[in-house]
């Protein structure tokens, strides 16, 4: 089973940056779905898609990976482009409205 190693972006209802510093390790287990033929469910019969380590670097969880024999996937995380606008620019006479 394949694993994914990333660290998450921040939510759009949140300002802080609190839990993104931590990198990631999640089972993919979109090969192992069935549906159920009753309810319609979406089912797993592994109860690895529940797991999900947090690692204080990415090195760390790649090493974590490798010891127990985990094929992993690293996915690097995109930087925010800087907004620059102060609040006087909310006021000014030349803004498009």
């Amino acid at each position: 089973m394949k694993a994914r190693i990333y660290r998450p972006a921040k939510t759009a209802m949140q300002s802080g940056k609190a839990l993104t510093r931590k990198w990631r390790l999640e089972y993919d287990t979109a090969d192992t779905r069935f549906v159920e033929p009753l309810m319609g469910w979406t089912g797993t019969r592994s109860t690895l898609g529940q797991i999900n380590l947090r690692f204080d670097s990415k090195e760390a969880a790649i090493a974590y990976a490798e010891k127990h024999g985990i094929d992993y996937e690293v996915e690097e995380p995109q930087q925010p482009r800087p907004i620059r606008k102060s609040y006087a620019d909310n006021f000014a006479y030349t803004r498009i409205r």
